[in-house]
């Protein structure tokens, strides 16, 4: 056991347990296999829903990867648009990309399942681009889906701009919830583009006072707390702690900005599990954004794990249908 500030899981080396190798340079080797999913946007394959990249800045290897169901073809004539949801894919700000097999089949189950657009989101990742970068690629991509509403047909002819919501899973809720913060100053009266609120799946928070979950579940087998420690010390600025604002959301009573999202009338979702050794980070989003005003929706589970959405499909189901009921307020 480690006290509440100390270095945890003395047992496991977090470099083995995520498989990387440090480089004097500040780079790292990824040792994993990321298996990446070629794209499907020819209308006439037999499948549920057709995906296509657009490159955001080739410099920086930046692009969005757009999911659109075939059931938006289908009811064209009926001129109805679709939900628009902009992702941010997990991997701790150091591992994978909106091309990666996991996340593109999730997110083409979700916008088959959810019946919304969805569009995901390539950022440069940690250590060799430390946080804000990742923030400042999303911001673009936003940027890009707001001043380009003619000259990509999917988007123009199927996504509802007037309702978008900013969504993410672990690093990716993270991102998804600077953004937001960002996003609710900067783009709001910029535009067509009406973002109404952020969907957060088990988001990646921290801070040098360790939580009841975190000690509980500190040598947990997913996602064990030496391994998140190393996550932000690859991620945050240098010389930054777990206490710096992009980690740790509590710091000086929460970003001023969610007072914007209160007076724009954002709805913010937050989902976990108390299998995961952030559950209490993610009980502080929920109390956070509930003592700002800012209307939000819980969906706790009992069980499970980080990341289970991603990596057992079908469990990903009941979140789909909260998803749905979000982004389609008026079913509710």
């Amino acid at each position: 056991m480690t006290d509440q500030t100390g270095s945890p899981c003395q047992t496991i080396d977090p470099y083995k347990f995520l498989q990387i190798i440090p480089h004097p340079n500040g780079s790292i080797t990824r040792l994993r296999h990321d298996p990446q999913t070629s794209l499907a946007s020819n209308p006439n394959l037999p499948i549920s829903v057709l995906s296509k990249d657009i490159t955001i800045d080739q410099s920086h290897n930046t692009f969005i990867r757009i999911f659109l169901p075939r059931k938006a073809l289908d009811h064209a004539s009926s001129n109805r648009k679709l939900p628009l949801v902009v992702f941010f894919h997990g991997g701790g700000f150091i591992f994978l990309s909106a091309s990666s097999t996991l996340f593109h089949v999730f997110c083409s189950n979700m916008a088959n399942d959810t019946e919304a657009v969805v569009v995901s989101v390539n950022y440069r990742l940690a250590p060799e681009h430390r946080l804000p970068a990742a923030y400042d690629d999303a911001m673009k991509a936003l940027h890009w889906i707001q001043t380009h509403p003619g000259k990509e047909e999917w988007l123009s002819k199927y996504a509802d701009y007037s309702n978008c919501y900013l969504m993410g899973s672990s690093a990716g809720g993270n991102i998804a919830y600077h953004t937001g913060l960002r996003a609710a100053v900067e783009l709001h009266h910029r535009g067509p583009l009406k973002i109404k609120g952020l969907i957060l799946v088990q988001p990646f928070f921290g801070g040098v006072k360790r939580t009841a979950s975190e000690l509980r579940l500190m040598n947990d087998s997913h996602l064990p707390l030496c391994a998140t420690d190393l996550m932000w010390e690859l991620s945050l600025p240098r010389g930054a702690d777990r206490d710096h604002e992009y980690c740790n959301l509590t710091v000086g009573n929460g970003s001023k900005q969610l007072d914007e999202m209160e007076r724009l009338r954002w709805r913010v979702l937050v989902t976990g599990c108390d299998g995961d050794p952030l559950f209490n980070r993610q009980r502080e989003v929920v109390n956070l954004v509930a003592h700002k005003r800012v209307r939000v929706v819980e969906f706790f589970v009992p069980g499970q794990y980080h990341g289970i959405q991603d990596h057992e499909p079908s469990k990903a189901k009941p979140l789909f249908d909260v998803v749905k009921h979000f982004t389609f307020p008026l079913i509710q």
